[in-house]
């Protein structure tokens, strides 16, 4: 069992590698938003609200759930960063979102991050 799950993370890896590489070439400079060793922030392709920010580590990561204990120095920063992103983008109010598998609305596997805001956001989301 030890074996498959690590064959399957390492095909996810391989894959999240591919879109994560092919994301960052079609990343244009006045879509980026900031670009540190770990993480890149850039604008959503398809926005949801007026300013709506993705937050992408530069590690494959293919979701939260296999995220590993190691990766949590990672995710702090990503969060610091979505903060950050918000503060340039002058937001007060904004929602952070992490879709976690398809059947949440996952459809990028490469773990982001939404920073959504720039417009009264309703709850529950969905």
């Amino acid at each position: 069992m030890a074996k498959t799950q690590d064959l399957r993370r390492r095909i996810v890896s391989i894959r999240n590698t591919r879109q994560l590489t092919k994301a960052m070439k079609t990343v244009s400079a006045a879509k980026l938003r900031r670009a540190q060793d770990r993480a890149l922030a850039f604008r959503d392709v398809n926005p949801q609200a007026p300013v709506h920010i993705l937050v992408i580590p530069r590690k494959p990561i293919a979701r939260l759930s296999l995220a590993e204990e190691g990766d949590e120095e990672l995710l702090g920063h990503l969060l610091r960063v979505a903060g950050r992103v918000a503060s340039d983008a002058q937001l007060e109010d904004y929602r952070v979102v992490v879709n976690d598998g398809a059947g949440a609305g996952q459809t990028v596997f490469h773990l982001h991050l939404h920073v959504i805001g720039g417009r009264p956001l309703s709850w529950p989301p969905g």
